[in-house]
């Protein structure tokens, strides 16, 4: 087995487990029945209400152990219902808590991004510019040159 090989296995493995631990810790912190109600709505009928954010919440994978460990949330602070053959929406975030000025932020907003995108009713995820002014310099410039991320205003 070379080198490449074994770093590859081990990252696999790696990876299970981190999916692994975070699904135990989203079941320990979240109510089942809960989730599939919120998992079961469309969100293009419920975009107005109460349950938005724990329905999007609900679609996240394991970006969301991250959130609920760290004590940081996400906001809808827009949409967009994009009229199509098969309407979608277009969302705007913002984070919440902790995970203002946490320096894994980039890789958070990535996995919210994709998580979110790969439910059918959300044709793309973006993300409020005033996020950016919540990071130091150097984590603004990091952010803005390696996040795969889009802010608007």
């Amino acid at each position: 087995m070379s080198d490449d090989d074994l770093v590859s296995k081990y990252a696999a493995e790696a990876l299970e487990s981190m999916k692994i631990e975070a699904k135990k810790r989203i079941e320990d912190v979240t109510d089942e029945v809960e989730e599939k109600r919120l998992q079961s709505l469309s969100l293009l009928k419920i975009v107005d209400s109460d349950d938005i954010v724990p329905a999007l919440l609900s679609r996240l994978n394991e970006v969301r152990a991250a959130l609920d460990g760290h004590g940081g949330g996400i906001e809808l602070t827009s949409y967009e219902i994009v009229d199509s053959s098969n309407k979608t929406l277009n969302i705007v975030l913002d984070l919440t808590g902790a995970c203002l000025s946490c320096g894994a932020a980039p890789g958070t907003l990535e996995g919210v991004k994709s998580d979110l995108e790969s439910d059918d009713e959300i044709s793309s995820v973006k993300f409020s510019s005033a996020l950016l002014d919540t990071f130091d310099d150097l984590g603004r410039e990091f952010i803005l040159a390696h996040g795969k991320v889009e802010f608007v205003d």
